[in-house]
């Protein structure tokens, strides 16, 4: 379906100010020297598994074609003359169900768009979708203004690079509320299995964990190597060494020959020790 839409939209680009059947064409310029407009399609939200509370049907107008440097704000600066806007969601490709995560996070979850992108606007009342719907017979629509002005080009990207510097303090709230967070829980986990343990379940079993000074511990994947690593020692230490008659009789005479070898080394010793012998009464 994301496809589908999105080859109607590029369709539209290609063919100004014409839209594919039920989407309507609203012409939009991000500035007064901008030549072209921008089509934007839009259309009532529906669905057929039936919305969700964040998209009420009705009340919901799905716009398509998207640009990237295009803002919630901007949108709802767009719509605001038909009615109470009460939400903006921007979404990469259209949702088939609604979104069950509420984590947000600034610096560990940053939302990386490289193209058009597909929105939800969710008016007051259903008169907000129908009066949008009929912007699309109106002359090009000026998003970008001197009071809201919506970045484009190099100041898109100088903005983005400056957001994209991270404030040290910041980080280390976050960082240290996600932490609280999470030992909050752990602890809230402990003392749920500690009240558990003992207890049989509904059909008779008891939980039993492994404590003490050691307690057992899932397996990561640096264990899990150096579980492989004593495996293959093992192996060769128990390979067998020698096993051809000529192997035997090379490493006889390399023995010889280092025996030797060390032999000469401590006579040579033995002679310069005693030539540097001294007699020393006192």
């Amino acid at each position: 379906r994301a496809s589908r839409r999105a080859k109607m939209a590029a369709a539209a680009e290609r063919v100004p100010g014409a839209a594919p059947a039920g989407y309507a064409a609203l012409a939009v310029k991000f500035g007064p020297r901008q030549r072209s407009p921008h089509y934007l399609l839009v259309k009532e939200h529906r669905v057929r598994e039936g919305s969700g509370p964040a998209h009420p049907p009705r009340r919901t107008l799905f716009v398509l074609n998207v640009p990237p440097y295009c803002g919630p704000e901007s949108l709802s600066r767009l719509f605001f003359t038909c009615g109470h806007v009460q939400s903006v969601d921007i979404c990469d490709k259209p949702e088939v169900a609604e979104k069950t995560d509420t984590l947000k996070s600034k610096f560990f979850n940053p939302q990386m768009t490289k193209g058009f992108r597909v929105a939800y606007v969710v008016f007051r009342s259903p008169a907000g979708v129908q009066a949008a719907k009929a912007l699309s017979q109106r002359g090009p629509l000026l998003i970008s203004t001197e009071s809201h002005p919506v970045k484009t080009g190099i100041s898109k990207w100088i903005a983005s690079y400056e957001a994209s510097v991270v404030d040290r303090e910041e980080l280390k709230a976050e960082v240290d509320a996600f932490m609280q967070d999470y030992d909050k829980q752990i602890a809230e986990e402990e003392a749920k299995a500690a009240e558990e343990e003992g207890v049989p379940d509904e059909e008779g079993w008891v939980k039993v964990t492994r404590k003490g000074r050691k307690p057992g511990l899932p397996r990561t994947e640096a264990a899990n190597l150096r579980v492989l690593e004593r495996e293959r020692r093992k192996r060769a230490r128990k390979e067998l060494l020698n096993f051809y008659a000529w192997q035997h009789r090379e490493t006889k005479r390399e023995h010889i020959a280092q025996l030797r070898k060390k032999f000469e080394e401590d006579k040579q010793r033995i002679a310069l020790m005693r030539a540097q012998r001294k007699f020393r009464p006192y």
